[in-house]
């Protein structure tokens, strides 16, 4: 199992310390693709893509609206051949 989380760099020339789940593009149990586009963050008025950093199967920890900070999860991935 793996944790997607909020790249910690987003938020360098950021004022406020958090942002919010703006919203997903896949549903929880998901079968996702590296790279593929999963959600979308807002941090002051930037809006952040989200992308899969594997293949495999997510579940949605943080929902859409979900205030967030530097690093938080914002799902799990569970990966082929990781049990």
């Amino acid at each position: 199992m793996q944790n997607i989380k909020v790249d910690e760099a987003l938020w360098a020339s950021s004022m406020l310390p958090e942002g919010i789940v703006e919203r997903w593009f896949i549903a929880s149990g998901a079968t996702i693709k590296v790279g593929e586009r999963i959600a979308e963050v807002r941090i002051e008025d930037a809006l952040h893509e989200i992308v899969a950093p594997a293949n495999g199967r997510a579940t949605i920890v943080a929902a859409a609206n979900t205030i967030i900070e530097p690093g938080a999860i914002l799902a799990t991935l569970d990966t082929p051949g990781r049990r």
